[in-house]
């Protein structure tokens, strides 16, 4: 069965076609478009319709445009009047078409931090108990939600929808698109500090995903965050019930017990007077508390919680977001050293939780806890104290020696003593050139800082040092 027809999707958006034909995807890049899909022509960095005609030649079934390129066969295209709007508007109609599925559930997650991997956590939870649609990577702002709900099968059961902001106003409109049955925020942190001035604002905008909500629908919220107040008083007044999460006393899902690993996390949750033991196949307190919150929005949704526990034990972060490799660089595997690529992102919570899992690690024959950090950025007025402050963390005084680039990372930089203080450069770029060389054999190399300080270049820098093998570090096998 298809995903769109001509005339289903014209009219969904209000467009026209002059041709017939079936879509079975929905794409907005011609990089990674598959034969069948709708190719959608926004407007970004280049212009989608300069694009349209090499979409089609790679086996798009039509394009969405607002004008036909020339030489491009009209009846290979959705004419709209403005191709953003029209996503926004076939995304709706995918959601409508759950409503004829009175068991399907959508739940829609938000967070300043985690809310990609609870999005994944929660994919991997409803492994097996029924089909499952979520959006990939992080698409989760006003083109992504769209995207997502666009490309949603009518016959889904469980629909995972990730929610971004940066700014104020951004979630409610995305939410209401969602029209989510259960809302998760995973946490309340300092990030986007710059457009909101104080956590209280961020709390504000994060506490919008319940404006979606459905009739009846239910909130998961974190207590143990500052904010939660806030949290609550916008759940009350949307959510039909309330389910608070976390290790403070009097939560429904309460976290009792953390056992961390080097590579696992146990955990203990009380639910009602019960207790349930789940293992998770990686190390991390914030993992722990994001699988809390997901096994909540599970059970909400419907699914069995025992299933979606022992499912979620097999769940491992992405690259970018925690996962550990072991970088071979010989053949006989005398000389390795264990990579923590969690480079996507970063902000003051995301750090603590990195370097907690860092401090953690075991590392073997002499080996060192090495932080490569870039730059937490939209931290507002406090950033450089902010930096600074992270050389008097318990979790840093466990870690061996720690480099660092950007102009706010200089400031962790002069604060560390002596013995920690390893090389700070200007741009990632520069500390290329000169981390692989430091590194010793059985090194465990965490790296981590926000996209923008463009981090990641040394993690593809360290695994051009030699052969990744994932998900084989000591904590995995």
């Amino acid at each position: 069965m298809s995903l769109w027809t001509a005339q289903d999707a014209a009219a969904a958006t209000g467009g026209t076609v002059a041709g017939d034909w079936s879509a079975d995807g929905v794409s907005i890049d011609t990089r990674t478009l598959q034969p069948g899909d709708l190719f959608v022509a926004l407007a970004a960095a280049r212009d989608g319709h300069d694009f349209v005609a090499q979409a089609l030649e790679t086996g798009a079934a039509a394009a969405m445009v607002s004008r036909v390129p020339e030489g491009v066969d009209p009846a290979r295209c959705l004419l709209v009047d403005d191709v953003l709007n029209a996503l926004v508007r076939l995304g709706q109609a995918g959601r409508a078409r759950l409503d004829a599925h009175p068991a399907a559930r959508v739940i829609a997650i938000t967070g300043s931090v985690g809310k990609t991997t609870a999005k994944d956590m929660l994919r991997q939870a409803l492994e097996g108990q029924g089909k499952i649609h979520a959006a990939v990577a992080s698409y989760n702002n006003h083109w992504g939600v769209p995207l997502t709900l666009a490309r949603m099968p009518a016959d889904t059961d469980f629909a995972v929808i990730e929610i971004g902001m940066n700014a104020p106003g951004e979630i409610a409109p995305l939410v209401r698109q969602a029209r989510p049955h259960v809302a998760l925020i995973t946490t309340i942190a300092p990030a986007h500090l710059e457009a909101f001035g104080a956590i209280e604002g961020i709390a504000r905008e994060k506490a919008a995903i319940f404006e979606g909500l459905e009739p009846d629908g239910v909130a998961v919220i974190p207590v143990d965050v500052g904010t939660v107040a806030i949290l609550s008083a916008v759940a009350q007044v949307h959510a039909g019930r309330v389910l608070g999460f976390g290790e403070a006393e009097g939560a429904d899902l309460r976290l009792s017990e953390i056992r961390l690993g080097d590579g696992t996390t146990v955990i203990r949750i009380a639910v009602q007077g019960a207790e349930r033991l789940v293992k998770l196949s990686v190390s991390g307190r914030h993992f722990a508390a994001n699988a809390v919150g997901v096994l909540g929005a599970a059970e909400a949704a419907g699914a069995d919680p025992t299933l979606a526990a022992m499912a979620l034990s097999h769940w491992q972060p992405m690259a970018g977001r925690g996962q550990r490799d072991r970088i071979v660089m010989n053949r006989t595997d005398e000389l390795a050293f264990e990579l923590i690529d969690d480079a996507f992102n970063a902000n003051p919570a995301s750090l603590a939780a990195g370097l907690e899992v860092l401090s953690r690690t075991r590392p073997v024959r002499g080996g060192r806890r090495v932080a490569i950090l870039g730059d937490m950025l939209e931290l507002g007025d406090d950033a450089a104290q902010m930096h600074a402050e992270v050389a008097d963390w318990p979790a840093t005084a466990s870690v061996d020696v720690i480099h660092t680039c950007g102009p706010l990372m200089a400031h962790l930089h002069a604060a560390l003593p002596g013995a920690k203080r390893g090389v700070h450069e200007e741009t990632a770029q520069d500390l290329c050139r000169v981390v692989p060389r430091s590194l010793r054999p059985d090194d465990v190399v965490l790296v981590k800082g926000s996209k923008g300080s463009r981090v990641s270049l040394v993690v593809d820098a360290l695994r051009k040092l030699g052969q990744s093998v994932e998900g084989q570090g000591r904590g995995n096998r």
